[in-house]
């Protein structure tokens, strides 16, 4: 199969990746987070198209994508007013939410589980899209399953060219990082995956919002993964990371003491040249939203480097730094050394 590069600005090539996606077939779009892998959210066949592509796990749910607020109703039970009012407050944008499934979304799509994870992408050539393939569209993450997720259409090439029918080219993604996912499935709203809407955000808006204990810990051994991102060890370049918590002297001295060949520094912006070892940077310490936006790329950036061994500053796990957290402990396999 030979990969279509289309372009997000040309109609023509947005009514292509339409068409290619009503006939079932995959198509990499994106969106304000990262590229999604998409596919037809109501067809069994094409949504296990994209487990084959990415070589998912088949118990990871993925997330569908609307283009309107009026085309969630049908795609679950029924609508709470806490659904209402996060819609209100953050569609379209980079918020997921969970809700119990409508008889049309295929077990391939929810893993399984009782639940579909909905969003309304900001991105116009993704709603776009959506329009014109007629249907909802599931798309996970537009990467090898396990790898940095993708946030240009390179990326995406990177990984899946020759695996995917096309890739709409709709240049650097703006937040850089997955939606935030929150379920209303229970009785307590609860957030599974943090992204650039926080979890004080949401409680803005709902009052008591809970987090899961998944968020900075391995999800415990046989539990089901109720949102993408929770179950298995995700966004690693090939070398090994470890993520170091602590100051900057005591990182720079850490490093002093375990430089060699292979070992890189993933570090914050400034602090590359006062390293003993290669350094690659992902954001100002100070300014997590850079850290969200260039995380994945300063990911694969190792790779180009040959990286074996990455030894990561830690951000703060609060506000939007916890959705940088979050990614880079999983890329660490949880692999945290505390320094002092």
């Amino acid at each position: 199969m030979q990969t279509e590069r289309l372009d997000a600005s040309r109609p023509e090539d947005i009514r292509r990746a339409g068409e290619l996606l009503r006939k079932g077939g995959l198509v990499a779009i994106p969106t304000e987070t990262v590229y999604g892998l998409a596919a037809n959210a109501l067809d069994r066949a094409a949504a296990a198209k994209i487990f084959a592509a990415k070589g998912r796990p088949a118990d990871n749910p993925l997330i569908v994508h609307i283009a309107k607020l009026d085309q969630l109703a049908p795609l679950v039970r029924e609508v709470p007013e806490t659904a209402r009012e996060l819609a209100a407050r953050f569609w379209p944008g980079p918020l997921t939410v969970i809700l119990p499934k409508a008889d049309c979304i295929p077990a391939e799509v929810s893993a399984g589980l009782p639940t579909v994870a909905v969003r309304f992408p900001s991105h116009p050539a993704a709603r776009a899209v959506i329009q014109a393939a007629g249907v909802p569209l599931a798309a996970p993450s537009a990467n090898t399953s396990g790898r940095p997720s993708p946030t240009a259409a390179g990326h995406v090439l990177d990984d899946m060219d020759g695996k995917i029918d096309a890739v709409l080219d709709g240049g650097p993604c703006e937040v850089g990082v997955e939606s935030t996912v929150v379920t209303l499935a229970g009785q307590t709203p609860r957030l599974l995956r943090p992204g650039h809407i926080t979890l004080e955000d949401l409680r803005n808006a709902l009052g008591e919002v809970e987090a899961d204990p998944a968020i900075l810990h391995p999800l415990k051994e046989g539990a089901a993964a109720p949102s993408p991102g929770m179950k298995y060890k995700h966004y690693a370049p090939k070398a090994r990371v470890i993520l170091l918590d602590g100051p900057f002297p005591l990182y720079r001295a850490y490093l002093e003491r375990h430089a060699g060949p292979g070992v890189m520094a993933l570090c914050f912006a400034g602090e590359e040249s006062r390293l003993p070892v290669p350094a690659i940077s992902y954001g100002a310490e100070s300014e997590p939203w850079e850290q969200e936006r260039e995380l994945f790329d300063a990911l694969r950036e190792l790779d180009k480097r040959d990286a074996r061994l990455v030894y990561a500053r830690c951000p703060e796990p609060e506000g939007r730094g916890l959705a940088v957290y979050n990614r880079l402990i999983r890329a660490a396999g949880f692999e945290v050394e505390r320094l002092g």
